[in-house]
């Protein structure tokens, strides 16, 4: 059997560094072409010397640098800066890119492997919440197949094949409810970003951790699952199911649900969109059924999580109004984790924002470009105030 050739950007965050853990525990059927990362030298050091790729990007450049001083004696290709990041979607003989690169940045990259008919394994939502509406067009056009590494999307997408597509009565994204499940609403104002970081469930990077405290990243997933799936926004709902056992549910029309569980564990739905459509013996987030604790199920608060309500508003409306939602959050979370704003502020900035900026129904990629753009700068101005 040939190997399949893999690409790996953010390959030294928690997604790229589990996805060549299942990679180096199957090295028979991968080759790893490309790696890139922003700045860690160390350890993409060490990823190269145990993968030997082809190619390696850093953004940082002068981490590039350094590494190209390092590794000067090796047969490696060092790219350095966003632009030559691009360039790895395209390189020959790729099969499959992954893309966990962090926030909107991951958004040309994953266009530029759709463009070339090939495979994305995507665990960077915010490129397809802000590029959806030129998604759909690039597969229909190129053949390209996304592969959603998100544990939510990759049970949904494991458990459509159940039925039908017309068949399907909703899907059901669930939700930790993260930190602050049970805190009480006039506490939110002392919430401090050190409690915000400690996810109960998930070991993540702080931008992902702090969604998932404001529960912005599950409206990131509503929005994704809307155009993954070309749902409509009313056929799809969160269910809070704080042990993160089932990772998502589909209901179809005779009322039977289709769940997908596991203990948590990303390389699960990382080997299943890397090995797709073959499964594939492993023991990742196997479950011992005599040990789990009972399964629970909430509504979640819409009041105290306002994002997540303003979510499902933004995939109804569509156009560049994801693409407002995600600059926003962006820049306010940073502004939160720099302690420049409280951690309640983060939805006023994410509502104003879409309140005021104009949304394009049909955007291409310069007005959505454009939108992000002028969502920042708006943000921006916004924080500046607030930490005055």
């Amino acid at each position: 059997m040939d190997k399949k050739n893999i690409v790996i950007l953010g390959s030294t965050g928690s997604i790229g560094k589990s996805a060549l853990d299942v990679i180096g525990k199957h090295s028979e059927r991968f080759r790893v072409r490309a790696l890139a990362a922003n700045s860690n030298v160390d350890l993409i050091e060490e990823q190269y010397h145990r993968f030997l790729p082809d190619y390696i990007c850093l953004v940082d450049k002068k981490a590039a640098s350094e590494l190209k001083s390092r590794l000067s004696s090796n047969n490696v290709t060092i790219f350095a800066g966003e632009e030559e990041l691009i360039k790895l979607a395209s390189i020959e003989n790729a099969d499959l890119i992954l893309n966990a690169v962090v926030g909107a940045a991951g958004l040309r990259v994953s266009l530029e492997t759709l463009k070339f008919g090939r495979e994305l394994a995507l665990a960077n939502k915010e490129s397809l919440v802000v590029g959806g509406p030129l998604f759909a067009r690039l597969c229909e056009k190129t053949g390209a197949q996304v592969l959603p590494i998100d544990s939510e999307h990759s049970a949904i997408w494991q458990a459509k094949l159940a039925g039908r597509e017309e068949e399907i009565r909703s899907l059901i994204l669930t939700s930790s409810g993260g930190p602050f499940r049970t805190l009480e609403a006039d506490k939110f104002d002392a919430i401090t970003v050190e409690q915000a970081l400690d996810h109960p469930t998930w070991k993540m990077g702080p931008k992902i951790s702090i969604d998932s405290a404001t529960l912005a990243n599950k409206g990131l997933e509503v929005i994704e699952a809307a155009i993954l799936f070309s749902m409509p926004i009313d056929k799809i709902k969160v269910v809070v199911h704080p042990q993160s056992i089932i990772h998502s549910m589909v209901e179809f029309v005779d009322s039977s649900v289709i769940a997908q569980l596991s203990v948590p564990d990303m390389r699960l739905p990382i080997s299943y969109a890397l090995f797709y459509p073959e499964r594939v013996e492993s023991d990742f987030g196997k479950i011992d059924w005599t040990k789990l604790p009972p399964l629970t199920f909430e509504e979640p608060d819409f009041d105290r999580f306002p994002a997540l309500k303003t979510a499902f508003e933004v995939a109804g409306t569509g156009g560049t109004a994801p693409a407002l939602f995600n600059a926003s959050n962006e820049v306010a979370v940073e502004a939160f984790l720099s302690k420049k704003i409280k951690f309640v502020e983060i939805f006023g900035i994410i509502r104003s924002t879409i309140e005021e900026i104009d949304i394009v129904n049909d955007p291409d990629l310069d007005q959505i470009i454009d939108a992000d753009r002028q969502a920042r700068e708006f943000a921006g101005k916004m924080t500046e105030k607030l930490a005055c």
